[in-house]
């Protein structure tokens, strides 16, 4: 039988952290399903190594086969010892000519409006900052590649929101770098197609994942603002069905969470019901 490729953001997505209530048979379904020996597993999230281990232990998460961290800057296999994938790091650092976060950052120093992060989130391939969540995100994508531009240095700027800081977040990867090429990097390296593929997330960082191509759910507790931008942003997509919006009442769950992720897993790959008995 065909293997299946569940990637799953962690915050707000696998892990209840938000406002909205979890089901409570939810994460424990969820870790049944990830026994399946059909089933690949991967964690996709902007938490660093250290992070993603202890929302695994905090959550009593299954251990997954794969996790993508720093949006998309590292991939680790927590099998091998939370071995990094080198292919992926190599692949990436073409685009910053083997600079690092720190030398990224001198370009962009007068920019009043961004805030840096603290050291913790920074990484050789992400640099890292804080904005105000009514900023032109266009505008200032726009200005932080005009700056990068004469070094080389190609870049991927991602936005998303801190809900509980009440911020927003900037992230600056190699332009190869981002949930959905290391998605797209582990797929091929496992020799999947694309239909044996699904992201389930929430946030705007996760945007690129669950409108790029592949089969993806938005769960339930997403914001209304991501759930609109993910609406226009299918609406040129040769694929619109190919992203589901969790909608509650699957198995008597209320589609937050990990509930979605099931639900979504179902209505996509429906011989997946079984698993859940």
């Amino acid at each position: 039988m065909e293997k299946l490729f569940l990637c799953c953001d962690l915050d707000r997505t696998l892990i209840p952290n938000g406002d909205q209530a979890e089901s409570v048979k939810a994460r424990p379904l969820f870790s049944r399903i990830a026994q399946q020996n059909r089933l690949i597993l991967a964690y996709v999230t902007g938490r660093n190594k250290a992070q993603i281990r202890d929302a695994i232990e905090t959550y009593d998460l299954p251990v997954p086969d794969y996790a993508v961290g720093d949006v998309g800057a590292t991939i680790y296999q927590p099998g091998k010892n939370w071995h990094t994938l080198s292919e992926w790091s190599t692949y990436i650092q073409n685009s910053w000519h083997h600079s690092g976060w720190e030398d990224i950052k001198e370009s962009l120093n007068t920019l009043t409006f961004l805030l840096l992060q603290e050291p913790e989130h920074q990484h050789r391939h992400k640099l890292s900052y804080y904005t105000d969540p009514g900023i032109d995100k266009n505008s200032l994508e726009e200005e932080i590649l005009r700056r990068l531009s004469p070094s080389g240095v190609k870049s991927n700027v991602i936005f998303s929101l801190d809900e509980e800081k009440g911020v927003a977040l900037v992230d600056i990867l190699p332009q190869k770098a981002s949930k959905r090429h290391a998605i797209e990097f582990i797929r091929l390296q496992e020799k999947l197609s694309t239909d044996q593929v699904m992201f389930a997330g929430d946030s705007g960082n996760d945007l690129d994942a669950l409108t790029g191509g592949i089969r993806a759910v938005l769960v339930k507790n997403a914001s209304e603002a991501v759930r609109k931008e993910a609406v226009n942003q299918m609406a040129s997509q040769p694929n619109p069905d190919h992203l589901f919006f969790a909608r509650g009442d699957f198995l008597g769950m209320n589609g937050n969470y990990s509930a979605g992720v099931l639900e979504g897993l179902v209505h996509f790959f429906p011989e997946t019901l079984d698993w859940m008995s």
